[in-house]
């Protein structure tokens, strides 16, 4: 039995009531007559259309038979793109009464009805389209994927037909105005099919994968598609693990196929232009400098818009994902904490699988660095999930040195992060390194190998690289001497430093960077340089009167602006 929600045509539709009205004749008074006329108009069919064959259920059973000539016109008028909407009404009731008929040996027939254009024509042939599609999944559950396949098509801009001199173009009909309305009917339709066959989301998800627009398509149809998906997780929460996996594996092939060099060449080469001259490179700018007047003059049109045509995909994408985990935090204005922690659980998971193999990802795991800066809780449970990848033996080389690099890559950056928990950071991996190199001074494998040793390489470069840039906040208290008096550092982060440099000076030996000091003995200054190399950041140390960061003069452009 159809839901209210299927109803199609309700009383007071004023296109169908002066129909009816003719249909009756006369008209009635009192409330009887009222019933009356309702009644008629549900049992009445819209008004006749010209058509050719009998009905539909004699032409299904003819067919049977073997008589294919009425069921040739059948699937002819059916696909005349000149059908009115009339036509798909009668159409579609006839089909919802011989709904018992349409067995697999239809399937042409059903996927002729499925490529009917239906959503841009009147709330009437909506409605008719949605209970044919309900009926149809109930008792013939052998089309249910050619139905969420056909609504899943319906995700993005439709496609339309340029005329280009010679030449049809097929493109993206980006400024269509129904699209959001469009897109709630799809919605609706997935909803109305889940409550006729509960397995749907089961069947959904390899749809959508399948769906995905290929990640080089206009930023439009992703976004589209991708503001989709995210939607369904909503009325559909077992899929949205899947889901979230799905647009972040998507995002991290964006974002891997445009190196941040590229982007930022990009977006100087769009200053320049603009600016009609060519600006001097600076060799020492930092990334904590304040902002150069060749930025702040920079037009105000551009600021929206990456000049990269992949990272323009990759900020919009992005943008769409962190306004979404926002969405689900949030509630009234405060962060749910049971809601938080049930998407935590989720992106933790994609990060261990996608983002800690992946090499040279520079801007996705930055929704992991978001969803902690809600709360103070989240970024300490990060924290403690890195660390344990890090000194856990167990897990792959290459998996310990992406924890520690992100371990650093967090407390140094995220200004969110409070001292005394950066300070609780740094003791764990300086102990750890002491432990390490403890355990490395007197064995076979104590040379420099950056193969057999990465993990602690990875560890040294958290400990100098969140120095580097917490060393103002960190000198404040106790240690305010660090680079002038030995005594005021501990013994502990001095030790390791020394006993760092010194596999270091092994490691750069030969090649065209140089340690600064030679001979670095635990009374020595601990002021520190750190070096870009051409592959792996290397740390060095220096008996200069205060700290520097030599890196590229190419200023980062900010990946997570809001459009």
């Amino acid at each position: 039995m159809a839901a209210p929600l299927l109803h199609t045509r309700l009383p007071g539709d004023v296109a169908a009531s002066a129909s009816a009205v003719k249909t009756l004749g006369a008209a009635r008074t009192g409330i009887s007559d009222t019933l009356t006329l309702e009644n008629d108009f549900f049992n009445s069919p819209p008004r006749k259309t010209v058509r050719f064959g009998g009905t539909v259920t004699e032409v299904l059973l003819k067919y049977k038979k073997g008589e294919t000539n009425d069921f040739e016109l059948l699937k002819n008028q059916l696909s005349d793109p000149d059908i009115k909407d009339d036509q798909i009404i009668n159409w579609l009731l006839e089909f919802r009464s011989s709904i018992m008929y349409l067995t697999k040996d239809f399937e042409q027939l059903v996927s002729i009805l499925l490529r009917l254009q239906w959503l841009n024509r009147s709330q009437n042939v909506v409605e008719e389209y949605l209970a044919f599609l309900s009926n149809l999944v109930s008792a013939q559950t052998v089309f249910l994927r050619p139905c969420l396949s056909m609504i899943a098509s319906h995700f993005v801009p439709p496609r339309v037909i340029i005329k280009e001199g010679d030449v049809d173009v097929s493109d993206s009909d980006d400024e269509d105005d129904n699209l959001p309305a469009n897109f709630d009917t799809c919605h609706r339709a997935l909803q109305i099919i889940a409550r006729y066959v509960p397995s749907t989301p089961w069947f959904l998800m390899p749809i959508l994968v399948e769906k995905f627009p290929f990640v080089r398509k206009s930023e439009r149809t992703l976004e589209c598609y991708v503001h989709n998906l995210l939607r369904i997780s909503v009325y559909f929460p077992t899929l949205r693990h899947e889901i979230l996996e799905l647009v972040i594996e998507k995002l991290l092939k964006l974002d891997v196929n445009a190196s941040r060099q590229d982007i930022e060449d990009a977006e100087e080469a769009a200053a320049q232009t603009s600016d009609g001259t060519d600006a001097p490179e600076g060799l020492f700018n930092m990334d904590e400098d304040e902002e150069t007047k060749g930025e702040t003059k920079a037009d105000p049109a551009q600021l929206d818009h990456m000049v990269h045509p992949v990272a323009e995909r990759l900020d919009i994408l992005l943008s769409l994902l962190l306004s979404y985990i926002k969405d689900v935090c949030y509630v009234d204005g405060k962060v749910d904490n049971n809601k938080t922690k049930d998407l935590y659980r989720d992106l933790i998971t994609i990060f261990d699988k996608l983002l800690l193999p992946t090499h040279a990802s520079c801007h996705v795991q930055f929704f992991m660095f978001y969803l902690c800066s809600f709360k103070l809780g989240f970024a300490e449970a990060f924290l403690e999930h890195l660390w344990k990848k890090l000194q856990d033996p167990n897990n792959p080389a290459i998996i310990r040195q992406a924890a520690g690099n992100y371990i650093g890559s967090f407390l140094a950056r995220a200004k969110f992060v409070p001292l005394i928990t950066v300070k609780s950071c740094l003791d764990l991996l300086v102990n750890w390194l002491h432990v390490y190199l403890d355990n490395q001074d007197s064995g076979t494998k104590a040379f420099c190998d950056v193969a057999l040793h990465g993990p602690f390489y990875s560890a040294c470069q958290a400990v100098f690289y969140t120095f580097v840039f917490r060393h103002k906040q960190l000198l404040s208290g106790n240690l305010k001497e660090v680079n002038t008096s030995s005594s005021s550092a501990t013994p502990s982060l001095r030790e390791t430093t020394v006993r760092c440099y010194q596999s270091l000076e092994i490691q750069l030996e030969g090649t065209r960077y140089k340690p600064a000091q030679t001979h670095l003995t635990p009374s020595s200054p601990l002021t520190l340089v750190f070096l870009r190399g051409q592959t792996n950041s290397l740390i060095l140390f220096t008996r200069y009167g205060k700290i520097r960061v030599l890196k590229s003069y190419r200023r980062l452009r900010n990946p997570l602006k809001r459009r």
